[in-house]
């Protein structure tokens, strides 16, 4: 088992890093602090894409007596989300960066709303965030809790997955539609009312 978890606990850390850096993008103002940590999210996904990936890979391929092969089961339950974040999530984390590397040329350019609301987006943050969710039972197994192992276990166990998932998909959705109406109203103020109309 120590085995085992030595080879996950490194996966888990980076999905759960870059959920937390996710989590945090639509709250920074500033174009230069959402350019790096953009990075940051960058460079932390493609880590656990080739982290689980490589554990995946390792698992598949060889006889079933390294610490991968034993790690490699628990890890294709965060092969699904992980395939939405290399197909989705990758892209959008590229272009909010390259997006917010043009208004960062001074340290306290505002970051628009525009970007913010990108960033907000469920399909960065959900698959992340999800995959991160989706390590947590292998590594849960790995230190001798095993949460499918009971049959009373499983369904509360798989409950709480999905209803996490969409609490964290609804959260994201409502981050992201709060701040694309801020880029929508006069000013970036959130009123909808027209600008031209002007009560005396």
């Amino acid at each position: 088992m120590a085995d085992q978890f030595a080879v996950l606990l490194p996966v888990a850390a980076v999905w759960i890093a870059a959920g937390v850096v996710a989590d945090g993008l639509p709250r920074l103002d500033r174009a230069r602090a959402l350019r790096r940590r953009t990075g940051w999210l960058s460079a932390l996904t493609l880590a656990g894409l080739a982290l689980t990936a490589a554990v995946l890979v390792l698992g598949l391929s060889s006889a079933g007596t390294t610490a991968a092969d034993r790690a490699a089961p628990g890890l294709a339950l965060a092969a699904g989300p992980a395939l939405v974040v290399a197909a989705c999530a990758v892209r959008r984390i590229r272009r909010l960066r390259a997006g917010a590397g043009a208004f960062a040329s001074a340290p306290d350019t505002p970051a628009p709303h525009g970007l913010r609301a990108a960033a907000a987006h469920p399909l960065i943050g959900l698959p992340i965030q999800g995959t991160a969710l989706a390590v947590l039972p292998a590594v849960a197994s790995a230190v001798g809790v095993d949460l499918l192992a009971a049959p009373a276990v499983i369904g509360p166990a798989i409950t709480a997955g999905v209803l996490g998932v969409t609490a964290i998909g609804v959260r994201h959705a409502l981050r992201h539609n709060r701040l694309a109406e801020r880029v929508l109203s006069p000013a970036g103020t959130g009123s909808t009312r027209p600008a031209g109309s002007l009560h005396v």
